[in-house]
């Protein structure tokens, strides 16, 4: 039983420099899973090589809602930051396929229209349907990244039978977090939640035994000033505890519950 970060990025460039020391912070706080997210398959590689050399570090292999459609998006000199070169759909698509099923889950995958312009939006759930397909074939849980399509995107997963399902940075409305909930998936609370007050509705509404821990660092930092990272998520148990008047030794246990629920493996 320990702490976990459900959803990293520590490949990112401003992380991977630095990941030994992350991971040292990562276990004095108590964490003893980190999953990190691949976002197409250059990053998926490299998540592969830190996890192939880190018993802390755990692989996600994914294909990032944006990066579906960036090939096409450049034709269109459609302006969007990247740290990788575009791939088509189809060799991105590809690789999951061929990896999904050495991996703890398949994500992040999803649809995303806040970047993605609306004319693109079906070629986006085309290849989400198809690693949704995947991650279902393979019987893996999937990790959703969605940003403006909540909604849809989860009409989509009922539609397609997906059960184990952890939505990460979640940012509909809590109606609808709430119906995630009561389908059976999960949702993640991110490092900020004790400063943003939809995750701390979501902290005091969601049922405990559909939430789980993530920082998505580098990003969404309790500190604005410093780079996210895993050993961050202590703070938010932390919270958790406050929120339903624990201990932080009975946060952990319904934690490691819930991330055995959902990933069939030990936190």
């Amino acid at each position: 039983m320990g702490l976990f970060d459900v959803h990293a990025h520590l490949t990112h460039p401003k992380l991977l420099p630095k990941v030994d020391a992350l991971l040292d912070n990562a276990r004095a706080a108590g964490v003893s899973t980190i999953i990190s997210n691949g976002l197409n398959p250059a990053d998926n590689e490299r998540v592969r090589a830190l996890a192939a050399r880190s018993d802390l570090v755990q692989p996600a292999y994914g294909f990032y809602p944006v990066d579906t459609v960036l090939a096409e998006m450049v034709r269109r000199n459609i302006d969007y930051p990247r740290d990788d070169e575009p791939v088509e759909a189809a060799e991105g698509i590809a690789w999951v396929r061929k990896n999904a099923s050495d991996g703890i889950a398949v994500g992040e995958i999803g649809l995303d229209g806040y970047w993605v312009p609306e004319e693109l939006w079906q070629q986006q759930e085309d290849a989400f349907r198809e690693l949704v397909a995947i991650a279902l074939e393979v019987d893996k849980p999937i990790i959703i990244h969605t940003r403006k399509r909540e909604a849809h995107c989860f009409e989509v997963l009922k539609e397609m039978g997906a059960t184990r399902v952890n939505w990460h940075c979640f940012g509909g409305r809590g109606k609808l977090a709430r119906r995630i909930a009561e389908r059976g998936h999960y949702l993640r609370m991110p490092a900020n939640a004790r400063k943003n007050a939809g995750f701390t509705r979501m902290v005091q509404t969601l049922p405990k035994e559909r939430v789980l821990l993530e920082t998505d660092c580098p990003y969404l930092s309790p500190d604005r000033s410093v780079d996210n990272e895993p050993a961050f998520v202590r703070g938010t148990a932390e919270f958790f505890a406050e929120s339903w008047g624990t201990s932080l030794e009975a946060v952990t246990a319904q934690l490691s519950s819930n991330f055995r629920e959902l990933f069939r493996a030990e936190p």
